[in-house]
């Protein structure tokens, strides 16, 4: 079946434009609801959000919608995505609700939906939400009616979990950090998981007014971070984005610490203690030089298509516990059911306490060849596919493929939560992979007309 509103992550879009509206909220609400609901006994589900202002709109949408289907809901306020992952187990709810658009502006926003397992809804109960979305909306009898409730201790509730994840004696005294929260889901949270385990903590983008999530600040801007931790003389710095379940770093010098190290940092720590179960799951983004690093370490490796959906069900599907992307979608299955920006970060920051060594003496292992990234913006009512199946493009990626001689690859992909085609090269050091992926990023513009590519 054809979907007309779950993506890989969720319905994400502009708000204001369908299906991003209250009223489609309100009648999303009330078929999750249906579809969720318990044949005997109440049904609860949690609700929480990021910091942007239209986060209150939806949140009243869905309650009224659950309610009115019969659901009971508790609602946790703006919570990072993995803590409602967390809370949805440990409350035993039936599901949990995420109101976010992750590192996208505060213009847009988007629901995503947590099994009662705290791991992403099957595919087959989204679809079962689409297909009664087109039902006529009903309201339960009253006495049966849903009931609200607010979970008053939910930011402590998932502070204690996150430094749970760590060894009860490790602490990160005398560390210096610097937190870029995004002005986003983790500005009450991940202050007081560093202070707490004592650690010296500087924070930025930690004061949201619901307009500036992720503007200039957080994973996908680390320019800031960069520049606080030099000005600041910190060890490392750490940013999240808006709803807290990515994370990059920098370290003392300001050198950028991708997806793709940390999950180096994890395995090689990990397989080094004797912890790790299995392999790693990359993506088709994944750094060559990461698979490299693994495999003389002796640890498997398995590219999944783009997305942290895909990555967690080929670490399902494999029983391995660690997966993540180069944005930062970092998966500690050992810890967290999904990806957890806290989490990651704070298994590196142990190793560094462990190991007494900075990130740059922690990443000798890891050698990643260069790689090139451009993103094109499609025209309205154009469709990626059909341009990526053109003989044209064909010809062109086949032509830079010529180009690398084998010592790289080439990538061109859709995104999946935004318009746009993502144009990828990737090769050894002597190789100009920038130049190759402009070349390629203006043949698919020339392809689409005069856009721009970002």
């Amino acid at each position: 079946m054809a979907r007309r509103y779950f993506g890989t992550d969720g319905i994400r879009g502009t708000v204001g434009q369908a299906p991003i509206t209250a009223d489609f909220m309100l009648k999303l609400g009330w078929a999750a609801g249906q579809v969720l609901r318990r044949p005997s006994g109440r049904t609860r589900v949690l609700i929480g959000k990021d910091t942007r202002i239209s986060g209150y709109m939806f949140e009243s949408a869905l309650e009224a919608g659950l309610s009115a289907a019969g659901v009971d809901v508790a609602l946790l306020g703006p919570m990072p995505t993995p803590g409602i992952a967390y809370l949805t187990r440990t409350f035993r709810a039936d599901a949990g609700i995420v109101i976010s658009a992750s590192h996208n502006p505060f213009a847009d926003n988007g629901i995503k939906f947590f099994s009662a397992e705290g791991k992403k809804l099957p595919d087959e109960v989204e679809d079962r939400i689409e297909t009664m979305l087109d039902a006529p909306l009903t309201t339960a009898d009253s006495v049966q009616l849903g009931k609200a409730m607010r979970i008053d201790d939910a930011a402590g509730r998932y502070i204690e979990f996150c430094k749970s994840t760590l060894p009860d004696r490790l602490s990160l005294h005398g560390l210096n950090v610097v937190l870029d929260c995004a002005h986003g889901a983790t500005y009450h949270i991940a202050p007081n998981v560093f202070r707490e385990l004592g650690a010296e903590v500087s924070v930025i983008g930690a004061t949201p007014d619901g307009m500036n999530i992720n503007q200039q600040v957080g994973s996908t801007h680390p320019a800031a971070l960069r520049a606080a931790v030099i000005q600041q003389g910190a060890n490392l710095g750490v940013a999240f984005d808006g709803d807290g379940d990515r994370v990059l770093m920098v370290d003392a010098d300001g050198r950028e610490v991708d997806g793709d190290d940390i999950l180096y940092l994890i395995a090689r720590d990990r397989y080094k203690r004797g912890l790790l179960k299995g392999g790693v799951v990359g993506t088709l983004m994944t750094n060559f030089g990461l698979a490299m690093a693994l495999e003389k370490m002796g640890i498997p490796f398995e590219r999944a298509k783009v997305g942290d959906r895909f990555v967690m069900e080929r670490m399902a599907e494999n029983d391995w516990e660690l997966g993540g992307e180069s944005s930062g979608h970092v998966v500690c299955g050992h810890a967290q059911t999904t990806g957890d920006g806290i989490v990651a970060a704070l298994q590196v920051v142990a190793m560094m306490v462990r190991e007494k060594k900075a990130l740059p003496m922690l990443l000798r292992g890891l050698e990643k060849v260069p790689q090139a990234l451009v993103n094109v913006r499609l025209a309205p009512g154009s469709e990626a596919k059909e341009l990526m199946a053109s003989d044209a493009l064909q010809q062109a990626v086949a032509k830079t493929e010529s180009e690398l001689g084998g010592e790289g690859r080439v990538l061109l992909r859709p995104s999946g939560t935004e318009p746009l085609i993502r144009v990828m090269v990737e090769g050894r050091a002597h190789l100009d992979v920038d130049g190759m992926a402009q070349s390629l990023a203006d043949q698919v513009q020339a392809l689409l007309g005069p856009h721009t590519a970002t």
